[in-house]
């Protein structure tokens, strides 16, 4: 048994003067997001009081200690930290207005202990769901820390710099589930389930507190040995109580074990708070802001890493990406000059270099040959790729065409309709995120939406209409009623695709370990009841991919809708009243309060009908996400008087 004596501190934000890293400062927000894809909001910026944190640490430990499920209905001042003004601000910097919050989730805290888990990369949809990874700003992660975060108290442990960068899992069953696994052999090996620390570990103390066991070197290790640019592990904290980290759903991270004395633990937990934030709406379109130009410091100010040696394939990547963010856009092509055909050669060959250490060289020459001043060449070096049989080829081809924008609208149109499923998933992706807004893309991406034979395919082209509708209404190309067309695809989707017992359960085995099967080629997650007789543990990729495009439809109002909108309302309210996946449910009450939110009700005959019958609608479901709804448009105050007892405004 360790042998350390500490005095008991429950370390709040009322306690003396805590040493913490260098929060992120408003300008620099959107740059290093960009770039290392992670920032720091200090408890002081948030704009709410700091006995706020205090009030929620104590409130939690107490349900903790009763063992009941923590969530905003049980702890509601939460939402004084999901709805704070410095949060709301960094998030509207990051993934603009009326962003939404995935319901249902992973929005309960997450405690500290004595085990590690692996490297990974989240899931970007609910509990292990497969979806494409956006290099794009779409989706971002929130972690909320009630209480004070010293170093040995586990702080997160990340790898800043790893966002862009990632893992073949098409024909990799390791990587099948929805998160990507840096060293998948770390479970097989049965290390994620050996105390670290704590009373059960059998490590010495001096090693846990040098951070010398073999869980340490072998986390370290693993990531030196990736050999990706800048990644190195960086351990989030000191932190003081109330702080907020925003990162990269794509970044590198993990959670990591404590190495202070374990019998203060049942005192001083450390809590953390995980949300899931994804844009509605697309960047500022404004053809006269010149974004190319991306200033970057000698030294990062957090992780204290020089940035004088950043290589041309990632600076490329950063400089399209800073673009986009601020106007929906890549940076305009370079000039041309005379070794314009060396590099397209050269950059080709880059495109084709084997083993995951060298994808940001991979990733790096898309991103170059997308702003290479020879397009026509460069476009067809990409499309070459883009039907590649290597994953990692077509992974780094798919993000140089989105780069390029408009201009390889035609070359996806053709290939969506490949004999190869992942080629036609690539596309369809592609067709989302950077196509003209045409009948004939939404045409081409509806039918793989509707008759496609892969589960995968037809989740991504679901997901690839919300995203082309929602730069469809950025650039008013509305007139010919492109929304209502998407709407119709996503409605006759949802009459369509069943629920299914999740894969877990189905296949008697953990949600890390299921393979794809007959009836579905992508992993659906996890399926939750939460205690709940009305739902069942089922999932759909593809009708939650489907909602999930309606959020961002309906969150532009209801006259983007067309003459699809009463189509709309009732089928999100039979959703909400029969459907028996939790998430589906969540997402279709999201949308439906952002009709009423948004829509005055005097605009539409259906919207006032909707808004006087919200009460009755929601009232089909036990259990509320209150943060969603909140993020949708209620107020706080509604939620706190309608669906919790004995909260504080």
């Amino acid at each position: 048994m360790q042998k350390r004596n500490l005095e008991i501190d429950r370390r709040s934000s009322t306690s003396s003067q805590v040493r913490a890293i260098k929060s992120t400062p408003r300008e620099h927000i959107l740059r290093d997001f960009v770039t290392r894809g992670l920032i720091v909001l200090s408890p002081e910026s948030l704009g709410i009081p700091l006995t706020t944190h205090d009030e929620i640490f104590e409130k939690e430990r107490v349900a903790f200690r009763n063992k009941e499920r923590i969530t905003a209905t049980t702890i509601p001042d939460i939402m004084k930290v999901t709805d704070a003004p410095g949060v709301r601000d960094a998030c509207e910097l990051l993934i603009g207005k009326n962003y939404a919050i995935v319901p249902f989730t992973h929005n309960t805290p997450f405690m500290s202990g004595s085990h590690d888990q692996h490297w990974h990369k989240d899931d970007n949809g609910p509990y292990n769901m497969r979806k494409q990874r956006h290099h794009h700003a779409v989706q971002l992660e929130m972690l909320y820390y009630p209480q004070t975060v010293e170093m040995d108290m586990g702080p997160t442990a990340t790898v800043p710099y790893s966002q862009y960068w990632t893992f073949n899992h098409e024909e990799n069953h390791d990587n099948f589930a929805g998160a990507d696994h840096l060293d998948f052999n770390f479970q097989l090996d049965g290390m994620e389930r050996a105390p670290i620390s704590g009373p059960r570990s059998d490590y010495a103390l001096e090693d846990i507190v040098n951070q010398t066991t073999d869980h340490d070197i072998r986390m370290r290790d693993a990531v030196l040995n990736l050999n990706w640019p800048l990644c190195q592990t960086y351990e989030v904290g000191p932190l003081k109580a109330g702080s907020v980290v925003l990162y990269s759903h794509n970044l590198l991270h993990r959670r990591n074990h404590r190495r202070d004395d374990w019998r203060t633990w049942e005192e001083n937990p450390r809590f953390m708070w995980r949300f899931w934030l994804y844009r509605t709406t697309e960047p500022n379109l404004d053809d006269s802001l010149d974004s190319s130009y991306l200033e970057l410091s000698n030294r990062d100010d957090l992780t204290g890493q020089g940035l004088d040696d950043v290589t041309e394939n990632v600076r490329s990547l950063w400089r399209y990406q800073y673009s986009w963010s601020k106007t929906g856009k890549g940076p305009k092509p370079q000039a041309s000059d005379s070794t314009a055909d060396e590099d397209i050669f050269q950059l080709s060959e880059q495109l084709r270099l084997t083993g995951d250490t060298n994808e940001p060289d991979r990733v790096g020459a898309a991103y170059r040959l997308a702003e290479h001043a020879n397009r026509a060449d460069a476009l067809k070096v990409l499309e070459k790729a883009l039907h590649s049989d290597r994953e990692n080829v077509r992974r780094a081809a798919l993000y140089g065409l989105i780069a390029i924008g408009e201009d390889a609208t035609e070359m996806l149109l053709a290939a969506v309709s490949s004999e190869a499923r992942w080629v036609r998933k690539a596309a369809a992706f592609g067709l989302g995120s950077a196509s003209t807004g045409t009948s004939e893309v939404i045409h081409a991406l509806g039918q793989r939406l509707l008759v496609d034979p892969s589960t995968y395919v037809r989740s991504v082209a679901a997901d690839a209409l919300g995203c082309l509708g929602r730069r469809v209404i950025a650039l008013g190309q509305n007139d010919d009623g492109a929304i209502s067309l998407c709407a119709s695809y996503l409605i006759q989707s949802l009459e369509r695709e069943v629920n299914r017992l999740s894969m877990d359960r189905a296949q008697g085995r953990s949600i890390k370990m299921v393979r794809p099967n007959d009836e579905c080629d992508v992993c659906e997650g996890i399926g939750f009841d939460y205690g709940q007789d009305r739902y069942e543990p089922v999932r759909s990729v593809v009708r939650e991919n489907a909602l999930w495009s309606l959020v961002i439809l309906c969150s532009h109002g209801a006259e983007k809708l067309g003459e699809e909108l009463l189509e709309v309302i009732k089928s999100l309210r039979k959703i909400i009243a029969e459907d028996k996946n939790v998430f589906s449910v969540g997402l279709a009450m999201d949308c439906l309060q952002r009709l009423a939110s948004i829509s005055p009700p005097s605009t539409s005959v259906a919207v006032a009908k909707l808004t006087e019958s919200l009460d009755a609608i929601f009232a089909a479901t036990p259990i509320y996400s209150l943060e969603a709804l909140v993020a949708s448009g209620m107020s706080r105050d509604e939620a706190l008087s309608k669906y919790t007892t004995g909260a504080s405004s």
